[in-house]
């Protein structure tokens, strides 16, 4: 997520912080350097023009031209500035007092809105809600049928009437969301290539007929710039309340990011960082600031890392370790909820330091899957006992796991030191399962 523009935003910085002195010249240099790598990252030339002004005015101060360290300070500065420009504090959805709280999703047709839908369901599931999905895209001939299997992969229940139209479909669902005692209904309205007149007025008139205490636009983080022009073109239609930005996993320069804010004056509230159901993030903006200024994202980290906690499971372990007993079962276990909480490229990302790792060689997800599939071709009394394992054994993992019999020893070998490093571990301490686990080539 916005790998490009951290590192061309980093080299700015030590050029900086390398300054013997700090003066008005170097710090306007610095400033022109920031314009061209957000220009270059696609974002709007009037919002990148505002910034450069406002930071300019707050690091020529007394303050920063004085200060011992002023790289850290003009740092600052722009990490402030940033959060102000993405919203300053996260936006919730509105609940209605009464149920149910009626959600419309707009957007053009790829910027995975349909995908979002479900996602946003089985957010509001897990915190409590009973949503109701609504496929009220009649025109794409498989938007009804991919509502359907969503909804039936997160068990939850979707309105589809496949004759009647989109208008007449959105007024049913407010009823049929009472009388099955949903308490949020969200409705997947028809996407566009383009902003198509007719599909505009048929949103509009969807707005007017069910009233949604929320509309959400989502678009396509990769469109960079054109995703703010279509965002303003639906703004004046709708005046939605929020923005979701999709695909900010894939190869965005964060132009969207930057400007759609401040353009249409709506707060972003999700971010999908993949495919999966629970790739969904409430946006903060201070945290996606400190993201795009190499300084990671503990919290959303740690929060991730609850979300998954199975405390039963936990007390087991525990006492595993503390009896020397954890087994390659255990480390399955723990590789399985890792990767519950996303890919590794995306954990490391938010943790300081390991953010500034070259984007294209800091996590290799394969090797990753190779020691899992080494595990898994054991069967469970070799997982138990490895030491049983002996050279005809190990050639089957290998052929069983698609590896070598060298990275099946590596794996062996690495575990036996990882168990006599778990046997050092004070009461209460989890292990670090991966501290000098070499994964193999």
């Amino acid at each position: 997520m916005f790998e490009d523009l951290s590192q061309k935003l980093e080299i700015v910085f030590k050029k900086l912080r390398g300054q013997g002195k700090i003066t008005e010249a170097n710090i306007g240099e610095s400033l022109r350097e920031v314009r061209r790598v957000l220009l270059d990252a696609d974002v709007n030339y009037k919002v990148v023009r505002q910034f450069i002004e406002d930071v300019q005015k707050k690091a020529v101060g007394t303050e920063v031209l004085h200060s011992l360290t002023p790289g850290q300070l003009i740092v600052k500065i722009l990490h402030d500035e940033l959060v102000r420009l993405m919203g300053t504090t996260k936006a919730d959805i509105a609940i209605a007092p009464m149920p149910p709280t009626v959600i419309m999703v707009a957007g053009l047709q790829g910027s995975g809105k349909t995908t979002f839908c479900a996602k946003l369901a089985h957010y509001l599931k897990r915190k409590g809600h009973f949503p109701l999905l609504v496929a009220a895209d009649i025109y794409r001939p498989a938007a009804m049928d991919q509502l359907e299997m969503l909804g039936r992969q997160l068990q939850i229940p979707v309105l589809v009437d496949r004759g009647k139209g989109a208008v007449e479909i959105a007024e049913g669902s407010v009823e049929a969301a009472r009388r099955s005692a949903r308490d949020v209904v969200i409705i997947d309205t028809a996407g566009r290539m383009h902003i198509d007149e007719a599909m505009m007025q048929e949103v509009a008139s969807i707005k007017e007929k069910v009233k949604p205490n929320e509309i959400l636009f989502v678009v396509d983080a990769m469109t960079g710039q054109d995703a703010v022009n279509t965002a303003k073109a639906f703004h004046d239609r709708l005046d939605f309340d929020g923005v979701v930005l999709t695909k900010l996993d894939g190869d965005t320069r964060g132009g969207a990011a930057l400007s759609i804010r401040s353009v249409v004056n709506t707060p972003i509230k999700f971010i999908g960082t993949g495919e999966k159901p629970d790739a969904l993030e409430v946006f903060h903006p201070d945290r996606m600031a400190s993201r795009i200024l190499g300084m990671g994202d503990i919290v959303t980290l740690v929060e991730k890392a609850q979300e998954q906690f199975d405390e039963q499971k936990a007390k087991k372990l525990e006492e595993k370790l503390r009896k020397s007993q954890f087994t390659f079962e255990d480390f399955l276990d723990q590789l399985h909820e890792i990767r519950k909480m996303g890919s590794l490229q995306q954990i490391m990302s938010m943790i300081p330091g390991l953010n500034k790792l070259p984007a294209n060689g800091a996590v290799d997800e394969k090797a990753l899957g190779r020691v899992e599939a080494i595990i898994q071709s054991m069967t469970a009394e070799e997982r138990r006992r490895p030491q049983i394992i002996n050279g005809t054994r190990r050639r089957r993992i290998a052929m069983g796991s698609g590896t070598s019999v060298q990275d099946v020893n590596r794996v062996l070998k690495q575990f036996g030191e990882m168990q006599k490093m778990m046997k050092t571990f004070s009461k209460g301490k989890l292990p670090r399962m991966f501290r000098g686990m070499q994964l193999p080539a």
